[in-house]
């Protein structure tokens, strides 16, 4: 069976909720406390190869990071945006779940139904 990845933030209710529907189905998981150990450009292009979607679609845009460094700014490259996710991981969505090529933001938490 094929391991399932997990973006995760013990702290996000959400996270959590989608942490146990995985632990629930019985799913080999890989946690990722992305918070304790950050983030690279690499796996910043990786998700959002698996998610299928631009930086932005990553970045939570409530949080203070985001707004201080007015990051809805439009005429900000992707590659300075990976850089601030970098910088900033408090500002990735989460939780982010990935098997194989695919991910899904667990967003409701159900939507890792998606993929398991």
């Amino acid at each position: 069976m094929k391991s399932i990845t997990i973006y995760h933030n013990p702290k996000c209710s959400k996270s959590r909720e989608t942490l146990k529907i995985l632990e629930d189905n019985k799913i080999n998981i890989v946690i990722v406390l992305y918070l304790e150990t950050g983030l690279t450009k690499k796996i910043i292009k990786s998700l959002m190869l698996a998610l299928k979607c631009p930086v932005r679609d990553l970045m939570r845009r409530g949080e203070s990071e985001y707004k201080d460094n007015k990051l809805s700014n439009l005429a900000l490259s992707e590659d300075y945006l990976i850089g601030c996710l970098v910088k900033f991981p408090k500002i990735l969505e989460r939780p982010i779940v990935i098997k194989g090529d695919q991910g899904v933001i667990g967003r409701p938490p159900e939507n890792v139904l998606k993929i398991i």
